[in-house]
């Protein structure tokens, strides 16, 4: 079984061309399971104690549908023991304001739950003037892509960030 849940919603395809990177970067599909929300349950959150929850950001700091429909169903899972990390994919350019907020969003919905939260991720290197994901100062709540501008940048910021988690989701002393 898995050890990693990459649990995402993608409307255009950047997130889920994100997280198929995210999951080959780990090991592939014996290590990372993907699991869209469009069709997801809060039971599916059981089979794992490592967590990404990946979201775009939609319209003016939106979730993107499939997220903004699951978001209730993060009321009934038990997060307690469980790492949980967040991927998000936006458009600095077109939206300074509101970049990648949708993780943001869903950090505040289960910033209480008991979850350890792990992969955060530093703002140099992107441009921007808030966003809902910066809950630290000087750190994104996890890896954050932005395909529409810098897209060249993505394969080395999941394989950087891959790295990172997979220390903190403890995957390395797994594996031996």
């Amino acid at each position: 079984m898995a050890k990693v849940g990459i649990f995402y919603g993608s409307t255009d395809g950047n997130t889920e061309r994100v997280v198929g990177k995210i999951q080959k970067a780990l090991g592939g599909e014996d290590v990372a399971a993907l699991l869209n929300v469009d069709s997801a349950s809060a039971e599916d959150f059981d089979d794992f104690e490592n967590i990404i929850l990946a979201c775009p950001t939609w319209e003016i700091g939106e979730l993107q549908e499939d997220w903004d429909t699951f978001i209730d169903e993060l009321d009934d899972i038990d997060f307690s023991g469980k790492k949980v990390t967040f991927v998000g994919t936006g458009d600095a350019d077109g939206y300074p304001d509101t970049f990648v907020d949708a993780p943001g969003i869903i950090y505040d919905r289960i910033k209480d739950s008991r979850a350890t939260f792990v992969g955060a991720w530093p703002v140099d290197g992107y441009d921007f003037e808030e966003s809902k994901a910066v809950v630290n100062e000087g750190e994104f709540l996890g890896l954050i892509i932005d395909e529409d501008n810098h897209s060249e940048l993505t394969d080395g910021r999941v394989e950087k960030w891959v790295e990172q988690i997979t220390k903190e989701f403890d995957l390395e002393a797994a594996s031996v």
